[in-house]
């Protein structure tokens, strides 16, 4: 099937005549209902079941959480017992597909008693009934916000032209499409849509960014949809990575001159680095654009506007250019030195004036690099995620996500550090030295010691029992602050995909359990990833066809601004006159 009969038949049709992403088949076939064996011997181990949902909490409102059953070629025969409070329902097939009603009705059961949903696998291998080590799913009274919205991509990393942003309903398993790279697309020209990003979780206030042909920033705002051009000749770049003001028409954004280089060793394969990158501020109603930040030797990236709209949040790398003539080889040839630190500027909403720059974490005195601030919703909690060095950490499968308590957090004076390069290393160790691999462990090896003098600050931990072995990335708190949706390669290392844990409130959470699925195999075959999975309070009811309409015209180019004063490449000014 062609891509444009793809699109028809995946979003457009489905879009147009109000069905979801897939048809019905009704298959009439004889059949029984299942049943628990009444002979059976107790196995000693919890069933291998895809997703893994064993111990897992979840919100009241969530869709079915089906799985599959990975068995023994041997076995034949499966049945799947679900008991709540004093009853129970039986399911039958490796596929344990309980449905929406009887799910809803094993979730009601359970949290009027003692919110678990206890879980028996029976297996019939070779003709003998095993029953699995049961285990329990909790349903918690917190409820989740009904919206998710994402992009998809497909493994490629040059090209872009099947991409979509989507939204999907947790509270079924209906999946729309938001917009599509190649509904404006034609044979010469593509797209590229990205950063997308909503008001306060509101699916009426939204924005995203559509790059290259027909190229603009897309804001919808309360019913009116409109295409700009932020970017000026006094700004690297239109705006990119977006923050919303809590209720005020003002989005913090940063600016990324943004190249990507490929290993040849490192098993990691690519790292993507900002060769510039500032902050500007834009204000929707007057549509004018103030650079905030204007230091070359700062890397500011992530902004994140506190729920009282009173911090931006961002991440900073300091870098100094060595080597003026091949400039930007020289940033990929020492890309582990570029690392970013955790700062935050005071906003005053009155006078619309930002404050100094403020250090929150040095993570850079530790070997670390921080990125993805994103701050919970009562304003206690900050979710950050480290890595080694950069700040794409999509591709650093070291990549964990950490969490700091911001009623303890204070800020601090950087600490003064070597980091070890090809250049300073002591001569009795390069003496020893005759290959390439050599230096470059013997440079990674002094600097992690020079990290593990600094140990993690008390207000800061990691969290483990969200993290694996491999990428944790991108996160969102959900508006009442009970979950958090996050990023993950952790089932093949290759596709991103999303998961949700239960918050405590306390800074502690539940085991995760990966985006439920109609078919429980569908992320074992689905070869895409998802991309910044952000919580909406609703649907975005614009259709792809109106947001095609906008995008056809020219963008309306934003006025630029020039702030009164910038003190040392960091704004003390007003982008706005009060009113």
């Amino acid at each position: 099937m062609n891509p444009i009969s793809y699109y028809l038949r995946k979003y457009i049709i489905p879009s147009l005549t109000g069905e979801g992403l897939g048809v019905g088949l009704l298959l009439l076939v004889a059949c029984s209902s299942p049943s628990v064996p009444e002979q059976f011997v107790e196995a000693d181990a919890s069933p291998t079941i895809y997703p893994d949902y064993i111990g897992v909490t979840v919100p009241v409102n969530i869709a079915p959480l089906h799985f599959h059953i990975d068995h023994e070629a041997d076995a034949t025969d499966f049945v799947t017992r679900f008991t709540a409070g004093d009853e129970e329902w039986v399911v039958g097939g490796e596929d344990v597909r309980p449905g929406l009603d009887k799910w809803s009705a094993m979730k009601e059961v359970a949290l009027a008693s003692d919110g678990t949903i206890s879980i028996e696998v029976f297996i019939n291998d070779n003709g003998q009934w095993q029953r699995q080590k049961p285990f329990d799913i909790t349903v918690s009274a917190d409820s989740i916000d009904p919206y998710i919205s994402y992009r998809l991509i497909s493994p490629s990393y040059v090209t872009y032209e099947d991409l979509t942003l989507n939204q999907r309903c947790l509270e079924n398993f209906d999946e729309r499409l938001i917009y599509g790279n190649m509904i404006n697309s034609d044979e010469k020209n593509g797209q590229c849509i990205n950063c997308h990003h909503a008001q306060w979780y509101n699916p009426n206030r939204i924005q995203f960014h559509v790059r290259q042909y027909l190229g603009g920033t897309v804001i919808a705002y309360d019913g009116d949809v409109r295409k700009v051009n932020l970017k000026t000749d006094s700004t690297i770049s239109a705006g990119v990575y977006p923050t919303w003001h809590p209720t005020k028409p003002w989005i913090v954004y940063s600016t990324n001159n943004t190249g990507q280089s490929f290993h040849t060793r490192d098993v990691q394969k690519i790292e993507v680095q900002d060769t510039k990158s500032n902050l500007i501020f834009y204000d929707l109603e007057a549509n004018t654009v103030t650079p905030i930040t204007r230091d070359t030797t700062d890397f500011d990236c992530f902004p994140f506007w506190s729920p009282d709209g009173k911090y931006i949040y961002y991440v900073s790398a300091h870098w100094e250019k060595r080597d003026t003539v091949q400039m930007d080889f020289e940033l990929i040839k020492n890309y582990k030195e570029v690392q970013y630190n955790l700062y935050r500027m005071a906003f005053d909403e009155r006078t619309c004036t930002f404050g100094p720059r403020q250090l929150i974490y040095d993570a850079v005195a530790r070997n670390r690099s921080v990125t993805l601030p994103r701050v919970s919703p009562d304003g206690r909690w900050l979710m950050f995620t480290e890595g080694k060095f950069g700040v794409f950490h999509i591709w650093h499968n070291d990549a964990d996500l950490f969490l700091m308590d911001l009623t303890q957090a204070e800020p601090v004076e950087p600490t003064p550090v070597t980091r070890y390069n090809e250049n300073n290393l002591p001569a009795d160790i390069l003496a020893r030295l005759t290959t390439n691999i050599e230096r470059d462990a013997a440079i990674d090896s002094l600097n992690e010691a020079q990290g593990a003098m600094h140990p993690l600050p008390a207000q800061i931990r990691r969290i483990d029992e969200l993290n694996s072995h491999d990428v944790e990335s991108w996160h969102c708190w959900s508006s009442n602050g009970a979950w958090v949706i996050f990023s993950s390669r952790r089932d093949d290392g290759n596709f991103t995909r999303p998961f949700i844990a239960h918050h405590d409130g306390k800074g502690h959470f539940s085991r995760p359990f990966e985006l439920p699925q109609d078919n429980p195999q569908y992320h074992r075959q689905f070869m895409r990833s998802y991309n910044i999975p952000e919580f909406l309070s609703g649907p975005v009811t614009i259709k792809p066809q109106e947001f095609a309409k906008v995008i056809k015209n020219d963008a309306t180019p934003a006025q630029l601004r020039i702030s009164d004063q910038i003190i040392d490449g960091h704004t003390a000014a007003s982008p706005k006159a009060p009113k």
